[in-house]
């Protein structure tokens, strides 16, 4: 069952690409005494993925934090150096903080994993955002099928 708003995200680990290399984070360490938004995709690199759900967080990544968010977030079920990439190629390295749950430990600890076998991607993220401060969930949005609607910048924007 997907995590609801009022909870406290989980314990999990993280990996991000540092100057040095590949680092982990926390949980605790990138949303304690934070308003953090965050998104999360199936893929990284895929079609719906880089060309209509990231963007609309890189677009407006000035509004998010004029309305008091502390840090836009993307979540992928991808490894380490894919989101890098990624976070290059989408020229948002420098706004967005792009997680790697590898393994997708934090995505099933939060009931948003996904069977996306049938496409060739196996087990990955449902689409969704989500407003959290200081570790609790205080909006949620879950993406209900193909596509961006809810889970897209305009709504959750409109949520802050």
């Amino acid at each position: 069952m997907p995590i609801s708003i009022g909870e406290r995200l989980p314990d999990a680990k993280f990996k991000i690409m540092t100057p040095d290399g590949p680092s982990e984070t926390t949980v605790q360490e990138v949303f304690a005494a934070k308003k953090i938004v965050l998104f999360a995709v199936p893929c990284a690199f895929t079609p719906t993925c880089s060309m209509n759900h990231l963007p609309g967080f890189l677009e407006n990544y000035e509004t998010f934090i004029a309305k008091g968010a502390d840090r836009v977030i993307v979540v992928s079920v991808n490894d380490v150096w894919v989101m890098a990439e990624w976070a290059k190629a989408t020229r948002a390295e420098e706004k967005i903080m792009f997680l790697a749950d590898g393994n997708g430990e934090f995505t099933m600890a939060i009931g948003m994993d996904a069977d996306m076998s049938i496409p060739g991607f196996g087990r990955r993220s449902r689409r969704y955002s989500m407003i959290v401060e200081d570790g609790i969930v205080k909006a949620l949005n879950i993406e209900p099928g193909r596509g961006v609607d809810v889970s897209g910048a305009a709504h959750i924007l409109a949520q802050l």
